[in-house]
């Protein structure tokens, strides 16, 4: 069992990373289906909540059904992080996050997210103002160090352990890196077997497929690994690291009716929560994710991103299901999108 305040999560949880314009309440619904332990909100500005931003207070939206959940905030100055951590408090997660590793500019280059790296006793203040101002537990996800002459996380780890925090997540890459190269967990194994360390490390970075969670699970000694980009468009990675790691067996691919129900129950709550324009349109990015591998899909493809109801989405999809009816899947390499490829360094 691996405890994160009085927060019980399975021996070795999947936690579900918080993703920019990704790991909102409908991929969230379908991810903690297939096996999420833990899962975050977007980020959220702390700033943005202190002045009642729609878009920022939207990002507070959490059900019952996706506990244990926690919100995650960020931003660089202490006094609107503590104001911030009282807003998220009136919403009951079930623990506060503080992101120290967003690489993207418009965070990074204005002191929040992974720019607070350059400046660790400026993320020790931060992180004492938000458990100081919370009754929840508190976690920090952070990377390596803003660059490779700077490689503090060990560092980072003891002291955000002592000024309180309950969790700590730890991305194999430094900002410099953003997404490219290959994420190094040697020092996130580091930090785990540091004997001063009690607190768990969860880590992420590249983690594509049951063979290599289980791999540095082992190897690197980590109390649980996130998901963050692997989980976009196949939802079913938690449940396949689940299984493997439990029986050493690699699960059947999902069939054609789980990957339609998946889309159709994406869908429904894309709707639902964000109406019916909005939510139709950002649904039609995840349709080539959830029926890759299906033989000259196209077709289908193009009407799905086209129509503009549920009720005609919901009957191609069913046309789908009628086509490929019985049809093997066969196992597809998931490509870990760089979706921040765009944000300048």
């Amino acid at each position: 069992m691996t405890t994160i305040g009085n927060i019980q999560l399975p021996a070795f949880p999947l936690l579900l990373a918080p993703m920019e314009d990704v790991s909102d309440p409908p991929f969230r619904a379908v991810c903690k289906e297939n096996g999420a332990d833990l899962m975050y909100t977007e980020f959220i500005s702390s700033e943005g909540l202190i002045r009642d931003a729609i878009k920022s207070r939207r990002k507070l939206d959490i059900f019952d059904y996706e506990k244990p959940i926690g919100i995650q905030i960020f931003g660089g100055d202490e006094d609107s992080l503590a104001m911030a951590a009282k807003i998220v408090d009136v919403t009951n997660p079930d623990l506060l996050d503080i992101n120290f590793g967003c690489p993207v500019k418009k965070v990074a280059c204005k002191g929040a997210g992974a720019g607070v790296l350059k400046d660790i006793d400026l993320m020790v203040r931060l992180t004492d103002a938000v458990v100081r101002s919370t009754s929840l537990p508190v976690t920090v996800k952070t990377r390596l160090g803003w660059d490779d002459s700077s490689l503090n996380i060990e560092e980072v780890a003891e002291r955000l352990q002592d000024v309180g925090i309950k969790a700590l997540a730890i991305h194999g890459r430094t900002r410099c890196q953003m997404y490219k190269g290959v994420a190094d967990w040697t020092l996130i194994g580091k930090v785990k077997n540091n004997p001063r360390i009690k607190i768990p490390i969860f880590g992420n970075g590249d983690i594509d497929s049951p063979q290599k969670a289980v791999e540095y699970k082992n190897r690197y000694g980590v109390d649980g690994i996130m998901i963050g980009r692997a989980a976009i468009g196949y939802p079913w990675i938690f449940r396949e690291i689940h299984h493997y790691e439990q029986t050493g067996e690699l699960l059947a691919p999902p069939t054609v009716e789980e990957r339609v129900a998946v889309s159709k129950n994406h869908l429904r709550k894309s709707v639902e929560w964000k109406g019916p324009i909005v939510g139709i349109n950002e649904m039609r990015r995840h349709y080539s994710n959830y029926l890759k591998g299906l033989p000259n899909i196209k077709e289908y493809r193009n009407k799905l991103v086209t129509l503009k109801t549920v009720e005609e989405i919901e009957a191609v999809l069913d046309d789908v299901l009628t086509t490929y009816s019985g049809f093997n899947v066969e196992r597809q390499e998931i490509v870990l999108e760089n979706y921040h490829e765009h944000c300048p360094v």
